[in-house]
């Protein structure tokens, strides 16, 4: 099998394909064919050395995929050779076949949806779903401000906040990616190169400002928005796309009443609240199945173009995901 590695830190141009043994599953392990995996920003500061969890070198990068699964080990009945599967490892998941433990995120892929798709749901939805459910509480008929919505974790926010009856409110920087954001779902569109949202966000509320504010893009993004938040607003802190962490004014914090949250899904689920951990074993499924947070597939590369794909994503060019694609 072939695998990308990760052997120094660095730019996507470390990256390169190395062959290795396919691995066999232990007693209570499962190895899967992979058919695509998704990038997701981590990635990218992983192989930078700049995110939190720093895997030993060398490494094989990628966060979650979707495939079949290729063989199981002598404790594993839950599972069955040939089924489809999402799967998440942190980090692996750019190779042929992965092993992972029995116990590992696993949920079965929709019927109709591609490998692609699959391989794009699991960190996005499950980010979107800790966010407006399990931190926000977002209630039907409020007003969700969804800040870089043409990414994956912004879109999958958009779909979910409409599917919980939200009236979404989505910016980002691109007419055309926006384009694709509304036919996900948002209600209102608001490019903020070319307007102010939070002018936008005052006048699509008349004056009342967002409920609720999903921001993965922090900076001064973050900063601004405290002005288009209505008063008892929740405001999600879900990352800093932008480069940097933002600097809110407490006065206004407390002026207005506001809630800051800050997000982390997978650690809260691995250390801090277990039991929430139900909710991606039973409910993301059932929402995979309605076709909520489907994921919108821009751009597909083969394995030996994987650092394009991490450009494409730094360049900021993706609309929804961007996914390697292993050869049938």
């Amino acid at each position: 099998m072939r695998a990308v590695v990760c052997d120094r830190l660095g730019d996507p141009s470390v990256l390169r394909i190395e062959e290795c043994s396919i691995p066999e599953p232990g007693p209570s392990e499962l190895v899967v064919r992979v058919g695509a995996a998704s990038v997701n920003f981590p990635d990218v500061l992983m192989v930078s050395g700049g995110y939190q969890h720093k895997p030993e070198l060398p490494f094989v990068p990628g966060m979650e995929g979707a495939g079949t699964i290729h063989a199981t080990g002598s404790d594993v009945k839950a599972w069955r050779i040939g089924e489809r599967v999402i799967f998440g490892v942190k980090p692996g998941a750019f190779a042929e076949y992965v092993r992972l433990s029995a116990g590992a995120p696993l949920m079965r892929l929709p019927a109709d949806w591609s490998y692609a798709e699959g391989a794009g749901f699991r960190v996005a939805a499950q980010t979107a779903y800790h966010s407006l459910v399990h931190r926000a509480g977002l209630k039907r008929g409020e007003t969700l401000l969804v800040h870089g919505a043409s990414g994956g974790v912004g879109l999958a926010a958009v779909q979910l906040g409409k599917h919980l009856g939200a009236r979404v409110v989505a910016t980002g920087s691109d007419d055309a990616r926006l384009a694709v954001v509304r036919r996900n779902g948002a209600d209102h569109v608001v490019n903020y190169r070319t307007s102010d949202f939070v002018s936008a966000v005052k006048a699509i509320t008349d004056g009342r400002g967002a409920d609720v504010i999903y921001d993965p893009v922090g900076g001064e993004v973050l900063e601004k928005s405290v002005r288009a938040a209505a008063y008892g607003a929740r405001l999600l802190v879900v990352g800093f796309t932008s480069g940097g962490p933002s600097r809110i004014m407490s006065n206004h914090v407390l002026i207005k009443g506001l809630s800051v949250l800050g997000v982390r899904a997978g650690e809260t689920i691995l250390r801090h609240a277990p039991e929430l951990g139900r909710d991606y074993v039973e409910e993301l499924p059932r929402l995979a199945g309605l076709g909520v947070m489907r994921p919108h597939i821009s751009h597909r590369f083969p394995m030996e173009r994987a650092a394009d794909a991490f450009r494409a994503l730094i360049d900021r060019k993706v609309v929804g995901k961007a996914v390697i694609e292993m050869p049938a």
